[in-house]
């Protein structure tokens, strides 16, 4: 009988890429790996919990939403999962421009992990392995494998480590201490004490999440009821129906001085206060407890009930993470409007986990001590899903095209939030887990969520990752958006034609004949109400789809704030122009006595590939650049 001794999973066969944790991080990068032509191997301790939403049951939100429509442009399937999934879909912010709009759905938690589950299994070059990797096999610097629990020696070209929160993972619920990297789920051990033998630098974080509750026992009648919006919506590009049947809703509720007394009486037993916890915690996702101190003078702290899913009355409670005893926060959940007779699943819970200040990284997420392990994810120091998924996808495609020996893929921050995100960590580091936020970009009207497939689909197709459907989609919106806008910019409307419906929307009528931009720019006109009202401009859109929606809010932002977007165009320009004149990473800056000495420490630290990187460095001040620009050449 012959065996092949080179078939998967069994000694001295090599895969490409291995990727370690089948979180958002992981899944994306082993997506992105192996639709680039790797052989991928994901190992996860659990297949049944693959891209477990462990907190909210949300994807998207405030610039998370741009991150996941960033994802999908390049080729990644965050979006493609949440529309399969979704329950509700809002977009955020449409009081405001179209900088901030951002997109955000309620999923079922069991339903997004199921199709995650469906979409990898569906991709011919990954394999799968259910154990928990103890250890990497490192020779000369560089990654060849990894060892598992089960004994396993599997060997690889790349290693991407996207652990989450189960490096060391310690959770919290009082003055009761778990061994864990999310409740159910075992730590993993001896991977961060391997790096710190090879030079690495590690810290603590700490993240929590908040109790369940059993919708059951929820008075629905004292809550404010939150729907999602009319029509629903969408993330991803290639999907063309936006409609959400049933959307269910979310509730809004509110804390009181008597929930935070009860709160307060706990903090004695709070893991928090008492010294306990040493990790960093999140600023911008603070316990209850937390806010109850930071924000002493406030009576009241809102609160959202969100549906886990279509088929479950499990409800999670967005705004009280906590890590109080159980018996604490029940008392006070009770004195919530509308949880008087409420009962849990289980409680809220703190946990603390290894991580690896990202300083530590290239560009590409690869390390700079060991050549061809990356990280992504959690492990970098950053929370949230969509975070996770953008360091993933990035990761797995410069793992394949270095295999492949092809040029890296890098993302500047003028090319999309996901660039914004990897700069900010490979240069600034982070101090607390960080998270994404619009106001973290420069040029927030140029990576708006509608355009991420115009920034970043041509970028990825160049590199074998978007496929031939997405360019197509993309080719037909440009069409759209091309015709309409030639449309506008030339046709003339008669006041006869136009001022019924402008007197209409309480504007001014015209009084002569006028172009139609210049009634699209009016704040009180948008480009489908126009469409409606005017014939020669219905009949030039054509047939009226997702396809030609998302064409047609492209057009109106582009005439209403061209001004805007030029000027931006201008400054990210600049900024491009200092990313390309190049530094030797070896250069001896203490030659430089001009610079001052922090700046000196600073680029020596962290060895930068270009003056702009430079200029992003935190201690490197303008005169520094300055000088760095007279030495390197302008």
């Amino acid at each position: 009988m012959h065996f092949n001794i080179n078939s998967p999973m069994q000694e001295g066969f090599k895969y490409d890429v291995i990727v370690v944790g089948a979180g958002h991080a992981g899944c994306e990068a082993a997506a992105a790996s192996a639709n680039i032509g790797c052989r991928v191997l994901l190992i996860t301790m659990d297949m049944n919990k693959i891209a477990q939403m462990s907190c909210n049951p949300a994807v998207g939100g405030i610039a998370k939403g741009q991150i996941v429509r960033e994802i999908d442009a390049l080729g990644g399937y965050m979006g493609y999962v949440t529309d399969n999934s979704a329950i509700q879909f809002r977009m955020l912010n449409k009081s405001k421009g179209p900088a901030m709009w951002s997109p955000r759905a309620q999923c079922d938690r069991t339903v997004f992990s199921s199709v995650w589950r469906s979409v990898l299994e569906s991709i011919k070059n990954i394999d799968f392995w259910q154990d928990v990797v103890t250890s990497l096999i490192i020779k000369r610097n560089r990654i060849v494998g990894v060892k598992t629990g089960m004994g396993s020696q599997i060997f690889g070209k790349s290693v991407i480590l996207t652990n989450g929160t189960f490096l060391n993972g310690l959770m919290h619920i009082g003055n009761v201490k778990i061994k864990g990297g999310r409740i159910s789920d075992p730590s993993s051990y001896g991977i961060s004490e391997q790096l710190i033998e090879f030079g690495f630098i590690t810290g603590r974080m700490k993240t929590g999440t908040p109790p369940r509750l059993d919708g059951r026992t929820i008075d629905f009648s004292k809550l404010e009821k939150q729907d999602g919006d009319l029509g629903g919506g969408k993330f991803s590009f290639l999907n063309f129906n936006s409609d959400i049947p049933d959307q269910k809703p979310c509730f809004i509720t509110y804390t009181n001085p008597d929930v935070h007394e009860v709160l307060e009486y706990g903090f004695k037993d709070s893991p928090l206060f008492s010294g306990r916890i040493k990790g960093l915690g999140p600023r911008y996702c603070p316990s209850i407890e937390d806010k109850i101190v930071t924000f002493s003078e406030k009576t009241r702290h809102q609160l959202f009930l969100e549906p886990e899913g279509r088929n479950t009355v499990e409800y999670y409670i967005n705004g009280f993470s906590s890590s109080l005893p159980r018996e604490i926060q029940i008392k006070a959940l009770r004195l919530v409007p509308g949880l008087e007779q409420v009962r849990i699943f289980r409680p809220g819970y703190a946990i603390e986990y290894d991580y690896f200040p990202p300083t530590q990284l290239k560009y590409t997420l690869e390390t700079k001590i060991i050549e061809n392990l990356y990280f992504a994810g959690q492990i970098n120091g950053t929370t949230g899903y969509e975070e996770a998924a953008g360091q993933g996808i990035i990761a797995g495609i410069n793992a394949a095209l270095k295999i492949h020996k092809q040029s890296e893929f890098v993302l500047k921050r003028h090319d999309g939030y996901i660039g914004v995100l990897i700069d900010d960590l490979i240069n600034k580091g982070v101090d607390e887990p960080y998270r994404m936020f619009t106001s973290r970009a420069e040029f927030r009207l140029l990576l708006r969520q509608d355009n991420a497939d115009e920034r970043l689909s041509g970028l990825s197709y160049q590199i074998g990752l978007a496929s031939e459907d997405r360019i197509k989609t993309l080719n037909q919106k440009k069409e759209i958006v091309t015709r309409v806008s030639q449309f506008i910019s030339n046709f003339s409307i008669s006041p006869e034609k136009v001022n019924n419906f402008l007197l209409a929307r309480q504007t001014s009528p015209i009084k002569q004949k006028v172009k139609l931009f210049e009634i699209l720019l009016r704040p009180q006109i948008n480009i489908f109400e126009l469409a409606e009202n005017i014939p020669e401009l219905k009949e030039s859109i054509g047939v009226r789809n997702d396809l030609t929606k998302e064409a047609l809010q492209s057009v109106e932002i582009k005439f209403k704030y061209r001004g805007y977007i030029e000027r931006e165009k201008i400054m990210a320009e600049k900024l491009k122009r200092l990313d390309h004149i190049s530094i030797n990473p070896d250069f001896n800056y203490e030659s430089l006595k001009s610079i001052s000495t922090e700046g000196r420490q600073k680029l020596n630290k962290h060895k930068p590939l270009s003056i702009g990187q430079a200029s992003r460095i935190i201690g490197v001040s303008p005169s520094d650049v300055s000088v760095l620009l007279v030495h390197f050449g302008r």
